[in-house]
């Protein structure tokens, strides 16, 4: 079972707030917000989400700058929004993961 599949994903914990053209012009961070164009953003971005890694690229930033000069549909912008909550649940696996092993390597 994949994180983006199961029912967790649907609890979104972004919101996308304001209406407008939908279209990716300038992406970027500020106060929890990701920044689409000048009037549209996603909203409640944990910045360690924004933040996360994977294979050495931040995977929130990729993920919408893939998709520059496009207009989101609802379908990508609820997409977008089960990506977050799949990186904040497995920033929080991780993190349980090394409470339970403590010192790395294990010896």
């Amino acid at each position: 079972m994949t994180l983006l599949k199961s029912n967790k994903g649907n609890d979104f914990i972004t919101t996308f707030p304001v209406t407008g053209s939908n279209t990716v012009e300038k992406v970027s961070y500020a106060s929890g917000k990701v920044w689409i164009n000048t009037g549209q953003y996603f909203d409640r971005v944990p910045e360690e989400v924004w933040n996360f890694k994977i294979g050495g690229y931040q995977v929130c930033d990729k993920w919408m700058k893939d998709r520059k000069g496009r207009t989101l549909s609802w379908e990508d912008i609820n997409h977008y929004q089960q990506v977050v909550v799949a990186l904040n649940e497995t920033i929080r696996i991780m993190e349980s993961i090394d409470v339970i092993i403590g010192e790395w390597p294990i010896k």
